[in-house]
């Protein structure tokens, strides 16, 4: 409710600038507008379920009540890997969920997700705002009718849960692991069986035996699922997904019927959502890993040097490959590499200098 309060009342500051937004106070006007939010996560689910319900309650606010939005969890309305088509149907007016998901429509769907070794999130950010990432994402949906937009990222992942010890390449022969996207081809190509399954399924999975490992998000959500339960070791780092970002979805036919200033407030409640959502992770993250680590006796472990060596000349491969498929991914892959290098110049002497600097 306090984040709901400080973003609603921001008023015009860099990330309002230019927005209708709602007078504070104003009275509740009839819904003109109902629409419905279909998500990839279970109802609620801390992080990416209640970024979802924060979404949905800036925009009804901020509009004064024209547009009112409910949210609909993972099956509740359609299932989580089916939300992009009920968005392009017109079955529901929104989505909120991950573009590697969306791998059958378009390959290049990835780009906007996350790549392995790929962009932070804070990179990932100033790519999509500033960088053309996003003109080209709306490029890449627009044939769909629906219109992307970014609204959260869960900053660096976790590496996963294994119910095996990985010292060396060969370790990951065999192994049966939940990884979505670019990072599960990866894994593949180093000799493992990838698996993809909604995060509702992931406890069970591991508990029968039907998984060996599993990558979800990082120690608030995987603390949240309880996956320490049926795992004994948690690896780091998120090699797969360093910045993963969240997205709406918005069918392009219901966003054209709202008038000017109902469009602008749903798209500035995609991008508070977004900053709300790393701002949140950032936080709960490393109050989750103290009690996973200290309450409950997880052996939190580094991947191996060799094994990222190995996972990173796959890595670049692999996206080189799906540049490759055509045209489209070609100009967002040639984007984002580029973007990446010089991005990566001016870290070295900004982020990681200084944090080099402050463990002295």
């Amino acid at each position: 409710m306090k984040r709901r309060e400080f973003i609603c009342k921001a008023g015009s500051g860099s990330l309002m600038a230019g927005a209708a937004l709602a007078t504070p106070g104003i009275a509740r006007a009839a819904s003109e507008f109902k629409w419905k939010m279909v998500t990839a996560w279970p109802k609620n689910f801390p992080g990416l379920g209640t970024n979802a319900n924060l979404l949905a309650e800036m925009i009804t606010e901020m509009s004064g009540g024209r547009i009112n939005v409910k949210v609909y969890g993972a099956r509740e309305l359609v299932p989580a890997f089916e939300v992009f088509d009920a968005v392009a149907k017109g079955t529901a007016e929104m989505g909120h969920a991950g573009a590697y998901y969306w791998k059958g429509k378009s390959e290049a769907t990835q780009f906007f997700s996350a790549v392995p070794f790929g962009l932070t999130a804070q990179e990932m950010n100033a790519w999509l705002y500033y960088g053309g990432g996003l003109e080209l994402w709306r490029e890449l949906y627009k044939p769909f009718g629906i219109i992307p937009a970014p609204t959260g990222n869960s900053g660096v992942q976790m590496a996963g849960w294994f119910n095996r010890e990985i010292n060396n390449v060969d370790d990951l022969k065999g192994l049966k692991m939940r990884i979505p996207g670019l990072g599960g081809e990866v894994l593949r190509r180093a000799g493992g069986t990838t698996v993809n399954m909604p995060g509702g399924e992931l406890f069970t999975s591991l508990q029968s035996g039907a998984l060996d490992a599993t990558e979800w998000v990082g120690p608030y959500n995987d603390l949240a699922f309880g996956l320490h339960k049926v795992a004994k070791y948690y690896y780091y780092p998120g090699w797969h997904e360093p910045g993963s970002t969240m997205e709406a979805l918005i069918n392009e036919k219901a966003f054209n019927a709202l008038p000017k200033d109902l469009q602008q407030i749903v798209l500035v409640a995609c991008k508070a959502a977004n900053m709300d959502m790393i701002s949140e992770y950032t936080a709960r993250n490393n109050q989750a890993l103290d009690t996973l680590i200290n309450k409950h006796k997880v052996k939190v472990m580094p991947l191996p040097d060799e094994v990222l060596k190995t996972l990173r000349q796959l890595s670049d491969q692999v996206v080189q490959e799906l540049s490759e498929k055509d045209a489209q991914a070609k100009k967002i892959y040639d984007s984002v590499m580029r973007f990446r290098q010089q991005v990566s110049q001016w870290g070295r002497v900004s982020e990681q200098a200084f944090l080099k600097a402050r463990m002295l």
